[in-house]
């Protein structure tokens, strides 16, 4: 498994990473408890030393998976990172989102994130946090805070490292100059390019670990999704459009080469989709959901792959022959 930095801020840490949030079971139709375990588990025993969760996935239940999960392990051989910034506890200026019956707000104000840091360490069985990160900006907090609270977080050693995730270029460059931020985390995938233009180069400017989430879009770039799927209720990709036929038809031709290339070597398609990703400038790290044992040990599997720079190029073709989800929309 290789390993890079989390950042010029940060430790090491295994470049696929175990993205935690289906676990959860929030907007993924439920999960079974047992079986994520499992998974976790397997993916540690395969080399995967770095797990991604949030507060707010399952609203406590992902994390409080992982740290059973991690119970009985060397705590100083795993890589645990999650996110503060959205409560369901609470109402603040800013409404996030409304989901199973509740009402999800934004808020980076100092106590909060103190009060959150506290949750996430009981859930997570742990007495610090490796890396520790803002889920969505706060209108109503000021950059200058968030970084004044987690730097005084570090300080204290409840938390290793910090970073900012789903955050406009210029609070990411203007965050880079008041602290210590080590890493950047954004939807990135063979799909999802808007980054190359907007964040990534702030990340290789000023030496941020830069993680992929959603790198296989939701499953659309496992190879294995057309329109005759179905989606539980409950499932996010049910009713979305990014899931429409027409997106689905069009992806199937999309990823006709790259289905190619991988019964010529034997991989599958995602798993040359991740080292592809892996493989863009600025990218440090993919976050993979992963529900069971076998997505863990393929998961784990990419973060040995090698590239040629022919299979690189079929790959970017692929990538370059997407006409983007904005030209499906009504």
């Amino acid at each position: 498994m290789k390993k890079r930095l989390l950042g010029s801020h940060g430790m090491q840490a295994s470049v696929v990473a175990f993205g935690a949030w289906a676990i959860g079971g929030w907007k993924w139709g439920g999960s079974d408890a047992d079986a994520s375990v499992a998974a976790v588990r397997a993916s540690l025993d395969a080399g995967v030393d770095f797990i991604d969760t949030a507060a707010v996935y399952g609203f406590g239940f992902s994390e409080e998976i992982v740290g059973k999960a991690i119970e009985g392990r060397a705590r100083e051989e795993i890589i645990l990172a999650t996110k503060c910034g959205l409560r369901w506890d609470m109402e603040t200026p800013t409404l996030h989102a409304e989901s199973e019956g509740k009402r999800i707000f934004r808020t980076l104000e100092p106590a909060s994130i103190r009060w959150e840091v506290e949750q996430s360490l009981k859930r997570l069985g742990t007495d610090y946090i490796d890396l520790y990160q803002t889920h969505w900006p706060d209108p109503e907090t000021e950059i200058e805070s968030v970084v004044d609270t987690f730097q005084s977080l570090k300080q204290e050693g409840l938390i290793r490292a910090w970073g900012l995730c789903n955050e406009s270029p210029e609070q990411l460059a203007k965050a880079a100059t008041l602290g210590e931020l080590a890493t950047d985390q954004e939807r990135y995938s063979l799909l999802d390019r808007e980054q190359d233009d907007a964040n990534l180069p702030i990340c290789e400017q000023n030496d941020l670990g830069f993680l992929c989430y959603s790198p296989i879009a939701q499953g659309l770039l496992t190879g294995n999704i057309d329109s005759r799927r179905q989606f539980a209720e409950g499932d996010l990709r049910n009713g979305n459009p990014r899931f429409s036929p027409a997106v689905l038809d069009a992806l199937q031709a999309v990823l006709a080469p790259v289905k190619s290339l991988a019964r010529d070597r034997g991989d599958s398609v995602e798993q040359l989709v991740l080292a592809w990703t892996l493989n863009q400038p600025g990218v440090s790290h993919v976050l993979v959901g992963t529900r069971d044992i076998d997505q863990a040990a393929s998961n784990a599997q990419v973060g040995s792959i090698e590239l040629d720079s022919d299979e690189m190029a079929m790959i970017s073709q692929a990538a370059a022959a997407w006409p983007g989800f904005a030209s499906f929309s009504d």
